[in-house]
């Protein structure tokens, strides 16, 4: 007897209906900077494509463009754009199904075959337009696969069911299955239920998850992540003396050595008036020189906080002076050892005392800092499983990865929550961190008793996508 039959009280599902243990199903995960794509058992997504893609002006169109390579080439009056909201959920659904599906065809599927009709390659006789009637409708991207795909905890209802009418409809996927981006981060790290903690791009959210299960009034977020940690060293830079340049590689014809501290010396790259890339390009490449910076230099603070008073009666910040400074070189040449700098960027993640802010950048407020986050969202959850949520912290995403932050984070809520024990896990793997919500996926996915949870074409068809709310709690 099969796993499926084991679980199932009533008769087992069809296998080739909702993808048997010979088809392997692809998990999708969408974030605001990437989306990862792969195969259910497998470690690592296969496919990493960036959410951004470039719009590039061909005649009288503009062309979308998507790919690494695409979007980080300086074509003549290149722009950037992105189908995703800072909240992690698509804006554009035409220009996030395109990216979606080229995540999907570039890696892991073949990409549909181009018509013999228009390919210029045969003569249009009668004789093959006959043949090539309906073959547009049979050649899609997921006919043999069942896909999984991730959502945030806070999706819209229209958020919810776009994917399931894209992946039936435009894809002819055989089954389908939302699957929320906390509770598989949790089954990721081994646990059922735990308190999810996920320092992402654009956003910073906490997910209580209890047997698998979201509590969904425990939910919370903050702007508080890895672009706001960008801003607060742009502005860094910007009123340092003298300030400190920020230019990106692409404008670099050639550059020599110098000093530290010292002006650069450079030969810089112009355009044609009229084919400078737009400054959303510009932006996205001073956002790959932050990020850099962010991984080798950024630091968090540890112990006390950076504003507050040592054991020696001093002030952190003047101790933080006395710290070994971290070297850092622009691609202009200019570099500069970073002293209290470093630790100044990502300080106001836990104390919005120290932000840096001014008319155009705001100081956030107390409530959106990662402990503050964290007590909201216990308080909303039972008292009972409070404890033994503290005692499962997971904490995930690319933004996590900053020296430090997990030291910082049991540190400060010891001091919120004295009594229970404060528990943190984490990912020591980058790619186990930065992917967990994809690697929980594929867990999910590859389990023989998780066949009977597909919906399948069927079902679609009966209810429309209306049936992912029913389904997919």
């Amino acid at each position: 007897m099969t796993a499926t039959n084991l679980v199932s009280n009533s008769v087992a599902p069809n296998t080739a209906e909702y993808g048997g243990d010979e088809i392997s199903a692809l998990v999708l995960d969408p974030g605001y900077t990437v989306v990862r794509g792969g195969f259910a058992g497998e470690d690592v997504p296969k496919s990493v494509v960036p959410s951004f893609y470039a719009v590039i002006p061909s005649g009288q169109e503009r062309r979308h463009v998507y790919g690494e390579n695409a979007i980080h080439t300086p074509s003549p009056n290149i722009e950037i754009g992105n189908p995703i909201s800072k909240n992690g959920i698509a804006e554009d659904w035409e220009t996030a199904t395109n990216l979606w599906e080229y995540a999907i065809t570039s890696r892991l599927t073949n990409a549909k075959a181009s018509n013999p009709l228009t390919n210029g390659l045969n003569e249009k006789t009668d004789e093959l337009r006959q043949e090539m009637e309906g073959v547009e409708t049979q050649e899609r991207p997921l006919e043999e696969n069942p896909l999984l795909m991730t959502e945030t905890g806070w999706n819209t209802g229209k958020g919810r069911e776009k994917p399931i009418e894209i992946a039936m409809e435009n894809w002819g996927a055989p089954a389908f299955w939302l699957a929320r981006s906390g509770v598989l981060s949790a089954f990721s790290a081994g646990k059922p239920s735990a308190l999810v903690v996920d320092i992402g791009a654009a956003s910073t959210s906490v997910t209580p998850v209890h047997d698998g299960i979201i509590l969904r009034k425990g939910t919370a977020r903050s702007p508080l992540a890895g672009n706001y940690i960008s801003d607060q060293l742009r502005q860094i830079f910007s009123s340092s003396q003298p300030p400190i340049p920020l230019t990106p590689h692409y404008l670099i014809s050639s550059k020599t050595p110098v000093d530290a501290g010292a002006p650069s010396n450079a030969t810089y790259r112009t355009f044609p008036p009229g084919t400078e890339p737009h400054p959303s390009f510009r932006a996205l490449q001073e956002e790959r020189i932050l990020t850099e910076f962010k991984e080798s230099v950024v630091a968090v603070w540890s112990p006390g906080r950076l504003g507050g008073h040592n054991q020696q009666g001093g002030t952190n910040l003047d101790l933080a002076r006395t710290q070994a400074a971290r070297p850092f070189e622009m691609p202009d040449g200019y570099n500069q050892l970073f002293g209290v700098e470093r630790y100044r960027a990502v300080e106001s993640l836990f104390d919005v005392k120290m932000a840096i802010s001014d008319p155009s950048n705001p100081a956030p407020s107390p409530t959106q800092t990662l402990p503050a986050l964290i007590q909201h969202s216990l308080s909303q959850v039972d008292v009972d499983i409070r404890p033994h949520l503290l005692a499962n912290i997971v904490v995930v995403g690319g933004s996590s990865l900053i020296y430090g932050i997990n030291d910082r984070l049991k540190q400060e809520l010891e001091a919120l929550y004295p009594g229970p024990r404060v528990r943190i896990f984490s990912p020591g793997n980058v790619v186990e961190r930065k992917f967990s919500s994809w690697i929980g996926g594929s867990i999910l996915a590859s389990l023989g008793t998780f066949h009977q949870m597909w919906i399948s074409k069927k079902e679609y068809d009966e209810h429309g996508p209306g049936i992912v709310e029913k389904r997919c709690k």
